[in-house]
């Protein structure tokens, strides 16, 4: 039954975020400059960490890699909103829905262990400073980045197969994108097998990374208050700060969307906290890393300097 329905099921029609066509312009243009600073941004992260090289420490590498799963996930859902809002007829076809819900699932994964792994090398950086080059070597770094994308991947193939394998009763699916929550409402048989995957799921992807950043960051807490100087204090706490504020958004959006009880839900709540994930925390990050750090300003005003400097040359 349930491959009779996923068959015949060609397509899926989204609702999107409104029906007013003027409503639809004003959300396009704000929604494409959205995109273009948080793809240039996250970008621009990425060729500053390239090419300075007293960005190459591991905090940064991490970094990078964010950047690059932001980009990720922001293409994987954010064109195809944009070219919604300028069409009347909403469709997507359903090997591209699986797909989308594919990737999406996967960077999201991957983000939070991301940032786990980030708050892991905050706490060596700031606990144990003298055996940092030591302990964050560069195939450790590696391994932990791949390791992020892969359990990310492993998570998000193992729900997608999961649910595209439901019967669906429906093909209107009440978000903008191929949301999980989303695309479970259409089924017409019972998930209530699905919502105990979505609990242990969220648990394991969600719970796991957060627990990490809170015991890391009681480690660093701890550490810094037993700094003498306030120069000394101050300047460990700024190592941790734009971290500490992309972790409070994502896990923030996160655990309120996939973690809460099912009653208190409603598909426009989840909607607008898809939304926020999905656009604005992405553009946010590099907004965040970059105007909160001046290691990242430094190697930026350094670039500039050196695009000037050519300039002057060819002039001549």
């Amino acid at each position: 039954m349930g491959r009779e329905n996923q068959t015949w099921m060609s397509e899926f029609i989204l609702l999107g975020l409104s029906s007013c066509w003027d409503t639809q312009l004003s959300l396009f243009v704000l929604f494409l400059v959205m995109y273009l600073v948080t793809v240039l941004g996250n970008f621009l992260i990425i060729l500053l960490i390239r090419l300075d090289s007293k960005l190459h420490t591991p905090m940064y590498f991490f970094l990078s890699v964010l950047s690059l799963v932001d980009i990720c996930y922001t293409n994987s859902t954010v064109p195809q909103m944009l070219v919604h809002f300028l069409s009347a007829w909403k469709s997507i076809p359903f090997h591209s829905c699986v797909l989308q819900l594919l990737i999406s699932l996967a960077m999201g994964s991957s983000e939070f262990f991301l940032l786990g792994a980030m708050a892991y090398d905050r706490y060596v950086a700031v606990c144990h400073p003298l055996h940092y080059t030591v302990i964050m070597h560069g195939g450790l770094c590696l391994g932990l980045a791949a390791g992020c994308v892969g359990a990310g991947f492993m998570n998000s193939t193992m729900q997608t197969i999961i649910i595209f394998r439901l019967p669906l009763c429906r093909n209107v699916i009440n978000h903008f994108a191929c949301e999980m929550l989303a695309v479970l409402r259409l089924t017409c048989v019972d998930i209530s097998f699905n919502k105990v995957m979505v609990a242990i799921s969220g648990f394991l992807v969600i719970m796991l990374p957060c627990f990490l950043v809170l015991f890391s960051y009681g480690r660093i807490v701890t550490a810094i208050l037993h700094i003498r100087s306030a120069q000394g204090r101050c300047k460990a706490f700024e190592t941790c700060a734009s971290h500490l504020t992309v972790v409070s958004m994502c896990f923030g959006t996160a655990i309120f969307t996939y973690l809460r009880p099912t009653a208190g839900s409603s598909a426009e709540q989840e909607k607008m906290v898809a939304l926020f994930y999905a656009v604005v925390t992405p553009m946010l990050n590099p907004l965040i890393y970059s105007l909160r750090n001046k290691e990242v300003m430094s190697a930026l005003r350094r670039l500039l300097g050196k695009f000037n400097k050519k300039s002057e040359l060819k002039t001549f």
